[in-house]
């Protein structure tokens, strides 16, 4: 047995990306931001950023588009993806990225932007 699950709460680095795959089914891409706070060996406090590629499809990633921007807070799940393919020169190119199978808005920007939706919270 194997389980293959990735789950994120962060914040949006820029706004969600819509595009739509030649089968006409829309993806979104989301670039969510983790933080880590630590503690140094010397005593002093320290932060790290980690920054995640989220994938998400369908409905949903539509949904992503009309409902967060830039500094959105979203909790997502999913399972962690690496793809493979050849850039314009002939170069392999590798990413990893989160297959969203549930994202979680959670609330306004910190920017005090007013959110596209009314609610507090919405499950897709």
């Amino acid at each position: 047995m194997s389980v293959n699950k990735a789950i994120l709460l962060g914040r949006l680095g820029a706004d969600p990306e819509l595009r739509q795959v030649p089968s006409g089914q829309p993806v979104c891409e989301l670039r969510v931001a983790t933080n880590e706070a630590y503690t140094k060996a010397n005593g002093e406090r320290g932060e790290s950023t980690q920054w995640h590629r989220v994938v998400v499809w369908g409905k949903t990633a539509e949904s992503c588009k009309t409902h967060l921007g830039k500094g959105s807070e979203v909790f997502v799940e999913g399972r962690i993806q690496t793809r493979a393919w050849e850039d314009k020169e002939g170069k392999k190119r590798f990413t990893t990225e989160v297959v969203a199978e549930r994202v979680q808005f959670l609330g306004g920007r910190p920017n005090g932007a007013a959110p596209a939706k009314t609610e507090e919270r919405e499950e897709l």
